[in-house]
């Protein structure tokens, strides 16, 4: 689902890569505990606007590729993920919740980052740096000769 979002007064494409690490990077995520989490994952994009394009992880953290709407803050976004994630993982696997003493199935920290569909930030800098030049360039070149011009 990498299309606009489409809304009645914006369209958006907002899209975050974000990776939340298991507390006390314990390794806790086996193909049974990620396979769950990615069930949990879909149903949890069906009550908010938090649509997960891709999910990857290893036994110690995990990788999310998310696209959402502007009205939730990427810190919204990951507190509303990691809560009805780790609730979740721990009512389906208890063992999970066995290895995990402190009660808490992520750490309080995560990493973010937007992605850009079309292009980086370079890119993107230097088209902005040239608004309105484009018309100043077609001037200078219309009034220069050119060779078919005699």
């Amino acid at each position: 689902m990498n299309d606009h979002i489409l809304k009645r007064h914006n369209k958006t494409l907002l899209l975050y890569h974000i990776v939340f690490p298991v507390k006390y990077r314990n390794s806790v995520i086996n193909e049974e505990v990620g396979a769950g989490l990615k069930e949990i994952c879909i149903e949890l994009s069906h009550r908010y606007e938090i649509h997960f394009l891709e999910i990857g992880y290893e036994d110690n953290h995990v990788h999310f590729l998310i696209q959402s709407v502007p009205n939730l803050s990427i810190s919204e976004i990951c507190m509303k993920v990691k809560s009805i994630t780790a609730k979740e993982i721990f009512k389906r696997f208890p063992e999970v919740k066995a290895k995990l003493w402190g009660g808490n199935f992520w750490t309080s920290g995560y990493y973010a980052n937007t992605v850009g569909q079309y292009g980086n930030k370079d890119v993107i800098k230097k088209y902005i740096e040239n608004q309105g030049k484009e018309k100043e360039y077609q001037k200078v070149h219309e009034a220069q000769l050119t060779l078919f011009d005699f």
